[in-house]
């Protein structure tokens, strides 16, 4: 296909590893590939999007069921498709220099949203999608150096792509494990709630209800979001978002 001639939503996915996608276990009606929605990736290659699959299994990140939900909606108007970014790498953060505005990710991140952007001058930018946190709590991150850290790249990709009311959606991190680390997890996960509170078309997910990988199938990954969990967090992002726009009119 010739994308240049594709006019794109485009939705950007960052973060680590729950926004990469890591979620494992059934669902019971699993994601189907379709010509509506599609990934931009690392190598700047525009694929459809589908789950990964890793060792015969299924892989689930939370964007695809976003993305089911914006064109179910009716968002996706006719003769557009919709493009995830993704720029989530696992066991990333800020305090490990790989998210600050001088860091790689970051700055892939900015590179990859440009390049699909100039795809064709219809592109439009409709959200950014955030999980991330859990490295830098592990680094014991304080609560004033991750909330700058955080709210500086969302104004980065607002004001670096002249879209000052970008939505802007983050979540909590997995109960089971942040129950086990609450100590540094509080310092963070605050950050992260007041940063969506204060910049503006911003919403915080709560997700205490939602297993992991440990809860649904035994392996003692207590970190990850299992892939029933991914399919549920993207359906609370994008009521978020759903949300946000409400809000504006």
């Amino acid at each position: 296909m010739d994308f240049s001639k594709e006019e794109f939503d485009i939705v950007i996915q960052a973060g680590q590893s729950n926004s990469q996608g890591c979620g494992l276990g059934d669902v019971e009606a699993p994601f189907i590939p379709n010509g509506n929605i599609w990934y931009f990736t690392d190598s700047h290659t525009v694929t459809m999007a589908q789950e990964d699959v890793v060792d015969h299994q299924s892989i689930g990140n939370f964007s695809l069921t976003f993305a089911d939900e914006y064109v179910k909606s009716g968002r996706l108007r006719d003769g557009r498709k919709l493009l995830i970014i993704r720029a989530a790498v696992g066991g990333t953060g800020f305090a490990d220099n790989r998210w600050g505005m001088k860091d790689d990710l970051f700055l892939g991140m900015m590179d990859m949203t440009k390049r699909a952007l100039a795809l064709n001058p219809e592109n439009n930018l409709v959200a950014l999608l955030w999980h991330q946190g859990e490295t830098d709590a592990q680094l014991n991150v304080s609560y004033k150096v991750h909330f700058k850290n955080l709210k500086t790249l969302v104004n980065a990709v607002k004001n670096t792509f002249n879209y000052k009311n970008l939505p802007f959606i983050a979540a909590d991190f997995v109960g089971q494990w942040k129950k086990d680390n609450l100590k540094i997890c509080e310092p963070v996960i605050q950050a992260i709630k007041d940063v969506c509170a204060r910049i503006g078309n911003a919403k915080f997910v709560e997700t205490s209800e939602l297993q992991s990988n440990d809860q649904k199938v035994g392996n003692g990954d207590t970190i990850h979001f299992c892939r029933d969990a991914q399919y549920q967090l993207g359906e609370k992002y994008f009521s978020a978002f759903e949300q946000i726009m409400k809000s504006r009119t």
